[in-house]
């Protein structure tokens, strides 16, 4: 028998009958064109991976790269360490920040059925107040207030108004679908942004039904993924109460807030109180805002409402919260 019989012999047995032809071209093949499609295929997959973990967390590719290494390409996995050493940074860096004056910033209103809650997260310059990432933290601290709002279980035969300071926001949990608290996305929006700020105060309103809370945000803009959030330099919202549903309560609470915003008033006051002297930081007696020829009741008798309360924000002011009286 040929040698050249008996090899093809020894393959078909080999191969099960592949043609013995058909294997010598593989086997004559490169190594390097043999694995090339895997490798190519290999290479897609981390740089999709990449893309999708640096458009998610919006992180460099660098740290994107450095996580995917860390974690074994586990997308999920490297997303956690991205945010742990994030927030590692950003607590170094706001120790370092500490102490620098933070007079700029947003107040961030927000409501959901009776509910409305008024933040105030402050920066050091009105150049990041603007940045989208700073605007997207006072969102969360929107949504933490708010969350924690309604977890309150309180049976409402009247309104119901709250206030949180600076320690009391920070502790609060940034909601459902996030980790830590609110002091954590604090540290993580120090990191990014590289400038010392503080989440200073919130107000919540609760209302059952006879009740009505106008508000009113100066200058203002609205959240670009959160429609009902609206942010702002100034905020107010006034409470009243109605003996009817109204049609046009809603614009009749945004002219009151305005009122508040730009009249700066102490205290509700009442319809008996006479203009001038200590009046004059009494809201009711107060010229109104729009009209200064009448007083701010006088516009509001005829409309069949009852101003009971209010609260105003002014970004970057020394006081607390105006209460009223």
């Amino acid at each position: 028998m040929s040698l050249l019989r008996s090899l093809r012999l020894c393959l078909d047995a080999r191969t099960g009958g592949l043609p013995a032809g058909s294997l010598l071209l593989q086997l004559l093949q490169p190594w390097h064109t043999i694995h090339a499609g895997s490798w190519l295929s290999s290479s897609a997959s981390r740089k999709d991976l990449l893309m999708k973990l640096r458009q998610k967390t919006g992180y460099s590719f660098v740290n994107c790269k450095k996580a995917l290494e860390t974690c074994g390409r586990d997308l999920k996995q490297a997303e956690i360490w991205l945010h742990k050493q994030a927030q590692k940074e950003g607590w170094s860096k706001a120790s370092k920040l500490h102490g620098r004056k933070t007079k700029e910033g947003l107040i961030g209103l927000l409501q959901e059925g009776n509910t409305t809650v008024l933040v105030e997260v402050n920066c050091e310059t009105d150049f990041v107040s603007r940045n989208l990432k700073f605007q997207q933290l006072v969102q969360q601290v929107a949504l933490g207030t708010m969350l924690h709002c309604q977890s309150l279980k309180d049976q409402l035969a009247t309104y119901s108004k709250g206030f949180l300071n600076s320690s009391e926001l920070s502790g609060l949990p940034a909601g459902p679908d996030r980790e830590g608290s609110l002091k954590d996305h604090l540290a993580l929006a120090i990191g990014k942004l590289g400038e010392n700020m503080i989440l200073k105060r919130a107000a919540w309103v609760k209302v059952p039904s006879g009740f009505y809370v106008g508000s009113y945000v100066h200058g203002a803009m609205h959240s670009p993924s959160l429609h009902n959030l609206v942010l702002g330099k100034y905020g107010a919202l006034v409470i009243c109460e109605t003996s009817e549903q109204k049609a046009n309560l809603e614009d009749l609470g945004r002219r009151l807030g305005q009122h508040v915003v730009g009249m700066a008033p102490l205290s509700v006051g009442s319809l008996d109180d006479e203009p001038g002297g200590e009046a004059e930081t009494k809201m009711l007696s107060q010229p109104y805002l729009l009209d200064p020829s009448i007083t701010l009741g006088q516009y509001v008798q005829p409309h069949g409402v009852s101003v009971v309360d209010f609260v105003r924000f002014e970004c970057g002011e020394v006081e607390e919260a105006t209460e009223a009286e």
